[in-house]
């Protein structure tokens, strides 16, 4: 060993102390970074928290309003909405009805805490009576004719107050429908999140309990991507981009890095991911086994998908993290 070229390689000199490692470190997350999803149920005073979901909760609209508060004191200033509505149909007609669950938040949102950016999630699968995200022909899930109710679903979130609205369905050709009609309604400054690469993931099962989801028959992989796919994953995101879309999204975020980076590598748009519900419960689990320290891995996780490329993080841990990033400047 050439003990010279030792001497003057030693990456572990700036690893020494915290200030050091802090001076240097790459990736850091802000809570500028988060989403924190929330889960609109009917009824007042309802705060129920889901089981395969620790620390997440269906809330009522008026529990949402107080969530959005609480999120806004720990520094996390955006939300994506998901709705359970009162009654389901074949259609999902509740879907852009400008009196459904997801509305009647938006407006509660906007009112109460107006500094709250509102991003809503376009998609049927919550208020089908089958749980799937289209209309059906038998058990084929109809493309164009779907494409059109995400249109109406859509531009009743612009109309009730909604920043951003992101489709989730996976239908082909539904963001330039989505843009086509915001845009005819007067919407043209309502920017489209595209799930641009979703797959059809072993992850989403702890959602399907929040959300009241679950397909009544069959699975979702004829729309949404196989998860063996990489080069696919470009194709889906290029094609958003032409479309109209403003950014792009990943789904699952931690099995899919290698993806968030390709798109954040190829393309000159912000990139978002999204922690699913598998992740988040799958770290609770070991932590209450004991297995991993939650806050440490939490930490990891998250900026692991910040370093991968994503600018926009939608995690169940955004309040937790939040929380932490406030005891930090505290401390200091």
């Amino acid at each position: 060993m050439n003990n010279k070229l030792d001497l003057i390689h030693r990456p572990r000199r700036l690893r020494r102390t915290e200030g050091i490692r802090n001076l240097v470190r790459e990736t850091r997350l802000h809570t500028d970074n988060l989403v924190a999803p929330l889960f609109i149920v009917p009824g007042t005073n309802v705060r129920r928290e889901v089981v395969s979901m620790p620390e997440v909760f269906q809330l009522s609209v008026d529990e949402v309003v107080r969530e959005c508060i609480g999120l806004i004191e720990l520094g996390i200033k955006s939300v994506i909405l998901f709705g359970i509505p009162e009654s389901k149909d074949a259609e999902g007609s509740s879907a852009w009805d400008s009196e459904g669950i997801i509305q009647r938040g938006i407006r509660a949102i906007r009112k109460e805490v107006p500094e709250m950016t509102i991003i809503t999630d376009v998609c049927l699968c919550e208020y089908t009576d089958h749980g799937h995200c289209g209309l059906l022909d038998g058990e084929h899930i109809l493309n164009d004719e779907s494409v059109e109710l995400y249109v109406r679903m859509a531009i009743s979130h612009a109309e009730a107050g909604a920043d951003m609205v992101a489709p989730s369905d996976m239908m082909d050709g539904r963001v330039a429908a989505i843009r086509d009609g915001l845009d005819a309604e007067g919407f043209e400054g309502i920017p489209i999140m595209s799930y641009a690469v979703k797959y059809a993931s072993g992850f989403y099962g702890p959602f399907r309990d929040a959300a009241d989801s679950t397909p009544s028959f069959g699975d979702r992989r004829s729309h949404q991507m196989d998860p063996a796919n990489g080069r696919e994953a470009m194709r889906e995101a290029l094609l958003d981009l032409e479309e109209g879309a403003d950014i792009l999204m990943v789904k699952p975020a931690m099995p899919n890095l290698d993806i968030i980076n390709q798109l954040y590598q190829n393309t000159d748009v912000p990139i978002a991911a999204y922690q699913v519900s598998g992740e988040y419960a799958m770290l609770h689990a070991a932590a209450q086994k004991g297995w991993l320290d939650l806050e440490r891995t939490m930490v990891e996780s998250l900026t692991s998908i910040r370093r991968a490329g994503a600018s926009i993080i939608i995690t169940y841990f955004a309040a937790r993290m939040g929380r932490q990033i406030q005891s930090v400047r505290i401390q200091k």
